[in-house]
């Protein structure tokens, strides 16, 4: 059956506040803060490369930069086509050439694809500049990733063998669904610890412990198996209900789920995606067009008074 399209969506394209170029930039911000953030159990930042044999804090950055280009041709096809099954397969294809530039940048390793998928939709659906709330670029955004790729390659990824295995969706899924890690949990959390007076860099791992607690990582799935993800989700929890992120007891929790997740070898680089999608929607949704990481001038104790 022929998927009928709303008359919203044929009219010629609003362009945004931002221009792609801008968003782009946004996205790629986004990244590099997610990676800055310290501590983050299990994953890269400041203090190393986590659990990744593979990855570094400036591979991470090169990632980010490589790929940036290409959030910037999404954004601009965006702004020229119809929001439509056409420009879903222009944005796939965009979408696997920033997956290549991506491993030349980083040497074959697996930096940001699940963020290029995730943060390529949104920032498409931010490029048409209808409506900048994040819940309604969300919405366009999994229209759009709901639409048929016929040219997507039939090849058995990790994401499709973990869903194949334990019935988790990952960035398919999040995206299919609208984004409810993003809207329901990371960016109403930054938001409540902002206004309880925490410093950026603690409502930042306030939204990625409470994303870590509730998603169905597919990234700590396929590492760790549903064992792995009980220990990420219980660790996350943990490290909150002890005072999370700016109490002793809390960076104490979350340096022995670090620990457990480097003995484990896991990583929770699917919520490490949904936060950078946070950060970006919620700059958005600010009216900010940069992405600052203030950590580095913020006390943060990492677990000690």
């Amino acid at each position: 059956m022929a998927i009928v399209l709303p008359i919203l969506r044929q009219v010629a394209p609003i362009r945004s506040v931002l221009d792609a170029g801008q968003l782009a930039e946004l996205a790629r911000q986004a990244l590099v803060a997610e990676v800055e953030l310290t501590p983050k159990p299990g994953l890269v930042d400041r203090r190393g490369a986590g659990a990744h044999s593979d990855l570094s804090l400036d591979l991470m950055r090169q990632s980010a930069a490589a790929i940036a280009p290409y959030f910037q041709a999404m954004g601009d096809s965006a702004q020229s086509m119809p929001f439509d099954r056409g420009l879903r397969t222009e944005v796939a294809a965009i979408g696997r050439a920033a997956e290549s530039a991506m491993l030349q940048a980083t040497n074959g390793s697996n930096a940001h694809k699940g963020a290029i998928w995730i943060l390529g939709l949104l920032v498409t659906a931010a490029s048409r500049g209808i409506d900048l709330n994040p819940a309604a670029i969300a919405q366009d955004a999994a229209f759009l990733a709901r639409l048929p790729d016929r040219a997507q390659p039939q090849l058995l990824s990790h994401g499709e063998m973990v869903r194949a295995r334990y019935g988790a969706t990952g960035a398919r899924g999040e995206a299919f669904a609208g984004f409810p890690h993003v809207l329901h949990v990371g960016l109403p959390t930054l938001r409540a610890e902002r206004n309880r007076a925490r410093t950026e860099t603690n409502s930042r791992l306030w939204a990625l412990l409470n994303i870590m607690a509730r998603l169905e990582d597919t990234c700590v799935l396929y590492r760790g198996g549903a064992e792995g993800l009980a220990i990420v989700q219980k660790g996350a929890s943990d490290a909150l209900l002890a005072g999370g992120p700016g109490s002793v007891a809390g960076e104490l929790a979350m340096l022995r789920l670090d620990q457990e997740l480097l003995i484990r070898n896991i990583s929770p680089g699917g919520a490490a995606d949904l936060l950078a999608a946070t950060l970006f929607l919620d700059a958005l949704e600010q009216g900010q067009n940069a992405i600052e990481d203030n950590s580095l001038s913020e006390e943060v104790s990492y677990g000690t008074d």
